[in-house]
């Protein structure tokens, strides 16, 4: 039974964490690591030469050519358990149960890890950014992004495939630059899915902070993550997905049913989910980042 159960709730939690995460995007724009047997990867990371004058008497110059190992450690291991009485699921017609597992990924899994890895960018070292500042306009919204692209492409990051993380607040600024005239059309929609050729991802503000600190769980009642305590929140992060790397070894729910639950006559759901998200150091001019004053 609890097979059964598994194969039908398992790929309804996976749905709706790619619907509701605004990072999950980004799982499928890196190479995979393979982490089994292990919780370290190391990444070899090369440096070379520019060119030099070809000579037709000697022939080619040599150049120097230098490698080193960057290595990415797993660190956050997160989980939870939820019992659910067999006669409070029974008399809810098993919306009690089916209802705990979806909004635990939609309300608390995809919220944190999107706030984990938004927190984890914003504060790796060497990546692009300005001094903190609040954006109140729409022009002013569109000239700070202007800076981000322009850096960005000063350190030579590809035009394709760029994403404007954006928060919802600056987003609805954003959305007042936008003018259009819809002829026979009785509808007027401002949502804006590109700009200058960048994916545009609106964030909302509860999960764009630069730090967060998240409960270790051990009461029953506190979990999850709050805003960090000198953290700032993120107006928007402009970065080339090139430059993550999202790494999720286990994210495992786990059901039992009343039968085979040894401790107590009740349905009981256990998540756990062990990841990371990481910044390659070669790579961390592909990240731009502006944050609020505050």
């Amino acid at each position: 039974m609890t097979i059964s159960l598994a194969s039908k709730f398992v790929p309804v939690l996976d749905d709706i964490y790619k619907a509701e995460s605004k990072t999950a995007r980004l799982d499928a724009a890196v190479r995979p690591v393979n982490f089994a047997g292990a919780n370290v990867v190391e990444v070899f990371k090369t440096s070379l030469v520019g060119l030099g004058d070809y000579s037709r008497a000697s022939g080619y110059k040599s150049g120097d050519v230098s490698g080193s190992w960057e290595v990415l450690t797993l660190n956050k291991d997160r989980g939870r358990a939820f019992s659910i009485d067999k006669m409070d699921d029974e008399e809810t017609l098993g919306q009690a149960f089916g209802t705990l597992a979806s909004e635990f990924i939609r309300t608390q899994v995809a919220p944190e890890l999107d706030a984990y890895r938004f927190a984890t960018y914003a504060g790796w070292s060497g990546i692009q950014t300005t001094t903190a500042a609040d954006l109140s306009s729409a022009s002013a919204v569109l000239a700070a992004i202007d800076v981000a692209a322009g850096k960005l492409d000063e350190k030579e990051v590809p035009n394709e495939g760029r994403i404007l993380f954006i928060s919802t607040g600056i987003y609805r600024l954003l959305m007042g630059a936008v003018s259009r005239t819809l002829s026979n059309e009785g509808r007027f929609d401002r949502t804006l899915q590109m700009l200058d050729d960048m994916t545009i991802v609106p964030v909302p503000q509860v999960r764009f902070y630069t730090a967060i600190t998240l409960n270790d769980g051990s009461s029953s009642s506190g979990g999850g993550y709050t805003k960090g305590s000198s953290a700032k929140n993120i107006n928007f992060m402009l970065l080339h997905p090139s430059a993550v790397l999202q790494v999720t070894k286990l994210a495992q729910p786990r059901i039992f049913s009343p039968e085979e639950n040894q401790t107590a006559n009740a349905w009981l759901f256990q998540y756990r989910i062990y990841h990371d998200a990481f910044v390659y150091d070669n790579k961390v001019n592909g990240i731009y980042l502006h944050k609020a004053t505050a």
